[in-house]
């Protein structure tokens, strides 16, 4: 098992985010819950019907934080897959949703439309042929024959690409398929969701600094614990990093280790999935909190934004 497993970002104010992600991006939100080591901030999960690996956008919004700058040692863009011919659609619909968008460009043969979220956040949607054959969540509002169809991939922009590389070939399970200027292509096995990283050497730019709309973190999949553990070995056995300990996401459970270039990498399992405590169909609709916040369940509801009056 190879590929993103999901990519977590830093948004400002959390109903602008949840609008913006639901409503002009058309994403179903998958997860309301709170920030585990922060529970008086959400922690929003976006992706398709059920939430499939590779499919998956987290963020979490802090209201009035600082805007993130940028640069050496982040992720420098989050692409989404659509149709081919759903290119089209969507410059149409940035422009009557007031999105920041940037003109067509082809990158390794594929037409990319760049454009930023509300917080300045660089993503992008990739035509992919054959998209329209995969599975499609629609909101109502975006067609599903438009729709996102999950990640393409992220693009990292490092000093040095060789000691990441190796990590993503010895380890994640990628393989060096392309390269064009200074932009080195990786791909999971399978043309599917989030199987795709580029590195952009960029030596000698300014180092990046997280804050609204920065990319904190990003998870690769492991099919369950034991293949997280292989991998985790191979971290430290052949590459002289040390990942943490295994923490319970309630959703999936993850390690996580910085790499070489500075980026902060996650492994997160497959299972147990979104649907572990709330069936398929209402998934999103209720706050999840773990079980050892439970108890603190009033307190937490009384701090967070009320998401409802968005929903007009």
């Amino acid at each position: 098992m190879s590929g993103l497993h999901h990519v977590t970002a830093i948004a400002g104010d959390p109903i602008r985010n949840f609008g913006f992600y639901t409503r002009d991006l058309g994403l179903r939100f998958v997860k309301k819950t709170v920030n585990f080591d922060d529970p008086a901030t959400y922690h929003f999960y976006y992706g398709d019907e059920t939430g499939r690996p590779g499919t998956i956008l987290t963020f979490f919004p802090w209201a009035g934080v600082p805007q993130g700058r940028r640069g050496v040692g982040e992720t420098h863009q989050t692409a989404f897959r659509v149709p081919q011919r759903s290119l089209g659609y969507w410059t149409q619909r940035f422009i009557e949703k007031g999105v920041a968008y940037e003109a067509l460009e082809k990158r390794f043969g594929e037409s990319v439309l760049p454009f930023t979220d509300p917080d300045g956040m660089a993503l992008a949607l990739v035509g992919v042929a054959g998209a329209e054959n995969e599975p499609a969540w629609s909101n109502g509002d975006v067609p599903a024959e438009h729709a996102i169809r999950g990640f393409h991939g992220v693009t990292l922009l490092l000093d040095n690409a060789a000691k990441t590389g190796a990590i993503l070939t010895d380890v994640l399970g990628f393989k060096e398929i392309a390269r064009e200027g200074n932009v080195i292509r990786f791909r999971a096995p399978g043309d599917v969701e989030g199987s795709v990283v580029d590195i952009y050497e960029a030596k000698g730019f300014l180092r990046g600094h997280q804050g609204g709309g920065s990319v904190h973190h990003i998870a690769f999949r492991a099919a369950d614990d034991a293949e997280q553990g292989a991998m985790a070995q191979k971290l430290v056995d052949r590459h002289g990093l040390h990942p943490t300990e295994q923490r319970d996401r309630n959703y999936f459970r993850s390690i996580y280790f910085r790499e070489p270039g500075g980026v902060l990498f996650e492994i997160a399992t497959d299972i147990p999935g979104f649907a572990v405590d709330e069936p398929v169909a209402t998934l999103g609709r209720d706050l999840k909190l773990p079980g050892f916040l439970e108890p603190h369940r009033k307190q937490i509801e009384g701090v967070l934004p009320n998401l409802e009056e968005t929903a007009s």
